[in-house]
């Protein structure tokens, strides 16, 4: 099959070649000038995008626009594999066969004769797999490139897993909270001396906030968007209340705006 022929396909089964068929076709001489010019780094945004993008279809459990989300989401993995393969370096069949090797290779309780019977120890054998695969010392540290470059608060939970898995955790939510408190107060003493130290204060807050969402196996970067969300609603309609009363956000005082606030909650 041509590749035009295989752009005009249809057939279930043959969709992931007609995907690449496309891309190929938009990168190619007499494509698209958008698509040719891309390169790995001028695509993260549009990465990160439409990641963030399907875990808020997911969020809201909105099933039957996730696939269109789905779909922008697999079109930047074909799209990174294109400019990979036409700078000769590996095209999306090394990449979906170093991922399947990998799946295989980190479940030997499925594909040979590992035991675990539970998710943790999955999770647990996982990680001694993985560890030996890329050669880890104990030179390098338990948490050596734990969760790099991901955003600072879902690497500060993670970073906390993985060394409660060694059991440095907290034994319960008490400990936690009690943590959390002193660095509240920390933080004040701080406050009350000046200011100086306040940024590692504040990181020491935030990151032990971030290990109680942990511990109750919720994750603090969607609970910081929902907390985002209900902000902007309750602030626009503390707006559109005092719109309604003739009063604009430049003319209104704190009290006007705290008690519209109030009354929006």
């Amino acid at each position: 099959m041509t590749d035009d022929e295989m752009i005009q396909c249809a057939e279930d089964g043959k969709q992931i070649q007609r995907l690449r068929a496309i891309m190929h076709r938009l990168r190619a001489p007499g494509g698209c000038p958008w698509d040719a010019e891309q390169t790995h780094a001028t695509l993260v945004p549009h990465l990160i995008e439409e990641a963030y993008e399907t875990v808020d279809t997911i969020k809201r459990q909105d099933w039957n626009h996730l696939q269109e989300e789905l779909g922008d989401l697999l079109l930047q993995v074909v799209f990174h594999a294109e400019i990979a393969e036409q700078d000769g370096r590996y095209n999306l069949d090394d990449i979906a066969r170093g991922i399947s090797d990998k799946l295989i290779r980190r479940h030997p309780h499925v594909y040979a004769t590992s035991q675990a019977d539970d998710p943790d120890a999955v999770l647990k054998q996982w990680d001694e797999i993985k560890r030996q695969e890329k050669g880890l010392t104990t030179q390098q540290g338990f948490l050596h490139e734990t969760g790099k470059g991901l955003p600072a608060m879902l690497r500060a939970a993670k970073l906390q897993k993985k060394a409660g898995k060694v059991g440095f955790d907290w034994p319960d939510d008490a400990g936690v909270v009690d943590k959390i408190r002193e660095e509240l107060a920390e933080t004040e003493e701080v406050l009350a001396e000046g200011g100086e130290r306040l940024e590692e204060e504040l990181g020491d807050l935030l990151f032990s906030v971030v290990n109680l969402a942990r511990k109750r196996k919720l994750n603090p970067e969607i609970l910081l968007e929902a907390a985002n969300q209900k902000f902007e609603d309750r602030f626009t309609k503390m707006q559109l209340a005092l719109e309604n009363n003739g009063t604009s956000l430049d003319d209104a005082d704190l009290d006007t705006m705290e008690a519209q606030w109030q009354a929006a909650k």
